[in-house]
């Protein structure tokens, strides 16, 4: 797959039997359509606001970035934001094939999600496990 950023051969990462694609260069990260739902799952911070279909049927973010292109159908993808204060800007392809993560924002969702848990479930030391092992960085 060719990262709709750089446009860069990304890599295909094994978490918890999910493949997520990374681009080595500029760290996004695609998800197909239920590999994030599969991964909030399989860490235990299931949280429906981040359905894809929800996020197909926000409005669209304002934002000055530049529009991705599906990896998949080469179609512009949607910005939206998710998440709450400082919420996060993701791409979502209008086909409904996946959402885009820039470098550093599933980071930034998945800290946001750890904060709405509550204490003694091994959140913190999941997402340092998921960070340090698939996007090579620290929670």
């Amino acid at each position: 797959m060719i990262c709709p950023v750089c446009k860069s051969d990304m890599i295909v990462v094994e978490y918890n039997n999910i493949e997520l694609d990374h681009c080595n260069d500029c760290h996004g990260v695609w998800f197909d359509s239920t590999e994030l739902e599969l991964l909030l799952t399989s860490m235990n911070l299931e949280n429906q606001t981040l359905l894809l279909d929800d996020m197909l049927k926000s409005p669209e973010a304002e934002s000055s970035e530049k529009k991705r292109k599906c990896p998949i159908c080469r179609k512009n993808m949607k910005k939206t934001t998710i998440g709450e204060h400082p919420g996060v800007l993701v791409d979502v392809c209008p086909l409904g094939h996946g959402l885009w993560f820039d470098g550093g924002e599933m980071a930034q969702l998945l800290k946001h999600l750890i904060g709405k848990q509550p204490a003694g479930q091994g959140a913190q030391e999941q997402i340092t496990g998921f960070l340090g092992e698939v996007f090579k960085a620290e929670a």
